[in-house]
C-alpha cells in the first residue's frame, strides 16, 4: 500500500508540475479512495480479507469481525472516493484543500474509532484458546 501511494504521488505529483495543472493532485487522492475501496471488497468477494494482513498485529479478531470490519473500510473508502469527487469539482482549490485536511481527516479518524465496538465484540479471547 504504501509502494503505492507513493507512485501514485510520483506520477501526479510530477504531472501536476510538469502540466502545471492541480486537477491531477485532485485526482489523485479519488483514484487512492477507489484503489483501497475495490481491493478491500473485491478481496471480500473472494475470501481474501487483506485488512488482515495490515492489522493483524493489532488486532485478534473473529473471521466474522474480519469480514464486517472489511466491508465497512470498503465502502467508507469508496463513500470517500465519492465525496472527493463532488468537492473538488465543485469548489475552490483552496477549498478543496481545506476540506481535505479538516474534514476527510477527521472523518477517517472518527470512523476508525466508530469500530471499536466491532473490534471489541469480535475479539477473540486468548485465555481461551491456551
Amino acid at each position: 500500500m504504501p509502494l503505492f501511494t507513493a507512485v501514485l504521488v510520483m506520477i501526479f505529483g510530477g504531472l501536476t508540475l510538469y502540466l502545471k495543472n492541480e486537477t491531477f493532485l485532485k485526482v489523485k487522492v479519488t483514484i487512492l479512495y477507489l484503489f483501497f475501496g475495490v481491493i478491500l471488497l473485491g478481496g471480500l468477494l473472494t475470501g481474501r480479507l487483506f485488512i488482515k494482513y495490515v492489522f493483524a498485529q493489532a488486532f485478534d479478531l473473529t473471521e466474522a469481525g474480519w469480514k464486517k470490519l472489511t466491508l465497512r473500510w470498503g465502502i467508507f473508502c469508496l463513500m470517500l472516493a465519492a465525496l472527493n469527487e463532488a468537492v473538488w469539482r465543485n469548489l475552490t482549490t483552496a477549498l478543496w484543500v481545506d476540506f481535505k485536511v479538516w474534514v476527510i481527516l477527521p472523518l477517517v479518524f472518527l470512523f476508525a474509532l466508530a469500530q471499536t465496538p466491532l473490534i471489541l465484540r469480535h475479539g477473540q479471547d486468548e485465555t481461551k484458546s491456551g
